[in-house]
């Protein structure tokens, strides 16, 4: 049965045409890659698009044979949906791109707000976007350490061989990017909380 089947011997069945095989290696790491996505980009339209876009990149570079058998098919997949995210960003020159009527549906249907204070879930999210904001302004590596990091759930040697760098470097990243952020509220005088 092909759910049997590693990701590599999938991947090569459907090198030499057998589509059943894309289906699996969608449907089993289908999850981890929209959490990511979504996690990320915030927007449920967009985060669909995205995740569509990666796997059509994916299959087309799979046919290009751009995918190196290194048992990470995972961390290939999430670093095509990163740089799609990334690309997608650059083009709207912004962080967030939800629209009004996405924030407000978020805000009646949310379950926090059952459980808490209005007030308190508006300050959380207003300290999440402005974050955000600030992450956006981070040189491209650190921002991109922790995207990987707090976004996408990934371990440090995840993100070392992700990005290609040693766990030192990723590590250096991560700390200057922690630096960086904290002078970044500094400046911008941000409350980081909910009082």
């Amino acid at each position: 049965m092909l759910k049997k089947l590693s990701d590599q011997e999938l991947v090569q069945r459907f090198l030499e045409g057998d589509n059943a095989s894309i289906e699996v290696l969608i449907n089993r790491h289908k999850n981890k890659v929209y959490t990511y996505i979504i996690l990320t980009v915030k927007n449920q339209h967009l985060a669909e698009d995205i995740f569509q876009d990666t796997f059509i990149k994916v299959i087309k570079s799979l046919h290009e044979g751009k995918y190196r058998d290194d048992g990470k098919f995972l961390s290939w997949v999430i670093r095509i949906a990163h740089n799609l995210i990334i690309d997608h960003f650059r083009k709207e020159k912004q962080i967030n791109t939800f629209t009004s009527e996405d924030y407000e549906a978020d805000i009646f249907n949310s379950k926090k707000l059952s459980e808490g204070n209005i007030e308190e879930f508006l300050i959380r999210e207003q300290i999440i976007n402005d974050v955000r904001l600030l992450v956006n302004e981070l040189p491209e590596d650190q921002k991109q350490v922790i995207l990987l990091r707090h976004y996408g759930g990934m371990s440090f040697k995840e993100i070392a061989e992700q990005t290609n760098v040693s766990i030192n470097t990723a590590l250096g990243r991560m700390r200057y990017a922690l630096i960086n952020l904290r002078k970044l509220i500094r400046e911008n005088k941000i409350n980081l909380t909910i009082s």
